[in-house]
């Protein structure tokens, strides 16, 4: 009973943050990052076109068949969406899926068509799939896009550099939480690797169960794009003990981490992902992940973005909630880092940059204006 009238509350604070005016994007994004998500496919209908700003009253139309003549990208997605029987929901007609895999298709392709800056990469099909199923052709073609030239950016690059790059964010964060892990994975030489799948796709290629996938894509559209690599380092610090007990090889660890469990504790998870993101920033950990391309990745010039001035607030929204949770913890339970000699200093700044964040994004708000250039001082 509790729960559902936790759930009617919140469906009711969407819907009232969806019918103000303007529309309370910076509400929407709380109710994508808080407990539960956005609760509903009907619901993720309304909310995600906002999370990216895209208007749903001006949608492109569905593409002609012409799309596959002559496409060089056709055959490689078409033999990947073929081997995507297991992202359809179990028990779905043949023809109903195959229906929607030739839309899959075309969504795929009409993106890279409209932007030939992009490339195609394996793994892209899990996420273009999770938004088809959730949304229709049309709005997800248009919201791929969107997604596509802003977070999937580096990803669709001509060389595989600037994934490698936001890959090497992950091993800083778990340096930060547990030496220990970090120092044990450093002799094995294992890697990032692992994780390569879990970042390109989302989360959406290794994960079983659906509402999981789409739990995991609300939290990651109201957020910094670097979000799902630290995702994917608290996955690694919950599994610490497996890790430390596991031979230390690179084999024996890749193994195990390239197993992802599926009965992770996904809110626990979200909301230690987004603790860590409040503590380490990206502009914390950027030297150590190789601060030679730092320049160049979607995360690091994601001010210059067209949607910066939103984008930036669920950052804001975390740091609010983790200097609350501060006050009202123990701060040796509430903090999930080791004992450092400048962590109360970091804490004092952190509080400090929560003060100036809300105040500039106050101004921002009012009229919910795009800003290309706007110099939010919070995260690079």
């Amino acid at each position: 009973a509790d729960f559902d009238s936790k759930k009617k509350r919140k469906v009711a604070e969407i819907y009232q943050a969806l019918n103000s005016d303007p529309i309370d994007v910076a509400a929407l994004r709380r109710m994508a990052i808080s407990e539960g998500g956005l609760l509903t496919d009907e619901i993720r209908c309304k909310v995600w076109p906002k999370l990216l700003s895209v208007n749903t009253d001006d949608l492109p139309p569905l593409p002609g068949k012409e799309l596959r003549e002559n496409n060089k990208d056709y055959q490689q997605v078409l033999l990947d969406v073929r081997r995507s029987l297991r992202r359809f929901p179990p028990g779905m007609p043949d023809d109903q899926r195959e229906g929607l895999q030739e839309e899959l298709i075309d969504i795929i392709l009409h993106v890279l068509k409209r932007n030939p800056q992009l490339h195609y990469y394996q793994g892209y099909h899990d996420i273009v799939v999770t938004f088809l199923l959730v949304v229709g052709d049309r709005l997800a073609t248009a919201l791929v896009e969107k997604l596509s030239t802003h977070h999937l950016r580096d990803f669709m690059d001509p060389t595989m550099d600037n994934t490698k790059h936001i890959l090497n964010y992950l091993m800083p964060i778990i340096d930060q939480v547990n030496p220990e892990v970090h120092d044990f994975m450093q002799s094995a030489e294992v890697g990032t690797i692992f994780a390569l799948s879990w970042l390109i796709t989302w989360f959406g290629h290794v994960l079983s169960d659906f509402r999981h996938v789409v739990r995991l894509y609300d939290f990651f559209l109201a957020c910094h794009p670097l979000m799902p690599i630290y995702f994917a380092a608290v996955i690694v610090l919950y599994r610490e003990q497996e890790v430390l007990d596991c031979e230390c090889d690179m084999a024996s660890v890749h193994h195990l981490l390239s197993q992802i469990p599926q009965d992770l504790p996904y809110e626990t998870l979200i909301s230690r992902a987004g603790d860590l993101f409040v503590q380490f920033p990206p502009s914390e950990l950027a030297r150590e992940a190789a601060q030679q391309q730092a320049e160049r990745t979607a995360a690091s010039t994601f001010k210059d973005f067209e949607l910066a001035s939103v984008q930036q607030r669920p950052d804001t929204v975390l740091r609010q909630r983790f200097r609350e949770r501060l006050r009202g913890e123990e701060r040796t339970k509430s903090i999930l880092t080791k004992p450092r000699t400048n962590r109360f200093v970091k804490l004092a700044v952190m509080g400090l940059t929560v003060a100036l964040g809300a105040a500039a994004l106050a101004v921002v708000k009012s009229a919910l204006e795009w800003a290309p250039k706007f110099e939010l001082q919070i995260f690079p």
